[in-house]
């Protein structure tokens, strides 16, 4: 296996290159903090408004469903604009678009409105996960550590989920919901504001001069193995994430405590995505993958069988197994795209784990429902295990394009 021979830069340059990387990574994890936030607010709002415009359960999945579906659809039409009109201008606007839908939202007399403002805001979010991630790895790719720092922008979008809704909540105890969601749109105002200050102008332009000097030339059904597993793997954790509160509920929890097994699960994740992009740099692409796939798949099967604390003393293990193989995938994404065709691969693989997320939930639902949950369960540990050859397949394609996860 062979490194990636990049120029070494001589320590003034890398000291001249330091704080625009800082900065690039500090970008890239605000812009996905605020975009995930904004994004899982809409399930603290989805009762309010349902019961505001008195809505059915097919209109809001409806609302649910459309920010989602115009997020994932539209991320390789941002990967192809970004080429023409600049990555910085589309990372901002669009950020700036999602946060403008959400004064909509505050100002919304109806359900068409409501519709119309979440549609524009996935289409501002299929900016942030194509855009950001490239940003990150072309600013770190020159003097090295692109899987650790995607691995911390990785869990910069859980805290995200967390703070965001974490905050509408404690504001609709205080004011109204369209008065929070004005605050939440004003928030990503500002938010857009900062990363036009903080994104460095100047990273694409170093990374254009870096990537003469031999940059891996990728390695195209690698990269498509790669999706793949990204697809499945994401498949996998929302079916399992629909689950879990029934397989809790008939172990005896109640409201309470499916909420407490939910953080649970959540807190292990987002340590996962973190922890797991640090050991995949250390031990390598596949050997991490098959780590956490096979953890995660023995550890669903087991909750089938654990007692409700049993299952519960077990959970935080599972988050972190179950959410920790994103961080090592969006680590192989730059040396399989090669130079100058980042923001379409990320483009490619956001819209393919979003896409499998999304579908997951209806298909093994539909399963649970003609032959029960354990049977659906089961079915979802066993899809897991075809990541573990698509990962050597993926392992292939790195090797085949000149790269080394590092």
């Amino acid at each position: 296996m062979t490194e990636l021979s990049y120029p070494s830069p001589t320590p003034s340059l890398a000291c001249a290159q330091s704080p625009a990387r800082r900065r690039a990574l500090l970008a890239g994890c605000t812009a996905h903090a605020i975009h995930d936030g904004l994004t899982d607010v809409i399930y603290v709002l989805l009762p309010v408004w349902q019961a505001q415009f008195a809505m059915s359960y097919a209109q809001v999945g409806l609302l649910r469903g459309a920010y989602s579906a115009m997020m994932a659809g539209f991320q390789l039409l941002a990967g192809r604009t970004a080429a023409r009109w600049g990555r910085k201008r589309l990372l901002v606007g669009g950020t700036a678009l999602a946060a403008l839908a959400y004064l909509l939202v505050g100002c919304a007399g109806g359900l068409g409105v409501l519709l119309l403002a979440l549609v524009l805001g996935g289409l501002g979010a299929s900016t942030q996960h194509p855009l950001a991630s490239s940003l990150i790895s072309d600013a770190y790719e020159p003097g090295g550590g692109v899987k650790q720092a995607l691995s911390q922008y990785n869990f910069a979008g859980d805290i995200g989920k967390t703070l965001v809704p974490g905050m509408v909540g404690l504001l609709l105890t205080v004011a109204s919901w369209r008065a929070s969601v004005l605050g939440v749109g004003v928030l990503g105002l500002a938010v857009a504001a900062g990363l036009w200050w903080l994104i460095p102008a100047d990273i694409a332009t170093a990374r254009a001069k870096t990537a003469k000097g031999g940059a891996g030339s990728g390695s195209a059904s690698g990269l498509r193995a790669m999706i793949l597993t990204g697809t499945l793997d994401s498949a996998v954790r929302m079916g399992f994430l629909t689950f879990l509160p029934f397989l809790l509920q008939a172990k005896g929890a109640g409201t309470a405590g499916i909420g407490l097994a939910l953080t649970l699960l959540f807190i292990g994740g987002a340590f996962g995505k973190l922890l797991c992009g640090y050991l995949g740099a250390r031990i390598g692409m596949m050997k991490t993958v098959w780590l956490t796939e096979s953890t995660t798949a023995a550890l669903i099967l087991l909750a089938l069988v654990l007692p409700y604390l049993g299952l519960m003393a077990v959970l935080p293990l599972l988050g972190l197994a179950l959410n920790g193989t994103s961080s090592v995938l969006y680590g192989a994404v730059p040396d399989l795209a090669g130079a100058g065709k980042r923001d379409h691969a990320f483009s490619l693989f956001y819209t393919g784990t979003i896409g499998g997320g999304a579908l997951a939930p209806v298909l093994f639902g539909r399963l649970g429902d003609l032959t029960g949950i354990p049977f659906a369960v089961v079915a979802l540990a066993a899809l897991l295990l075809l990541t573990l050859p698509l990962a050597w397949w993926v392992q292939k394609g790195l090797d085949s394009a000149g790269g080394k996860y590092q």
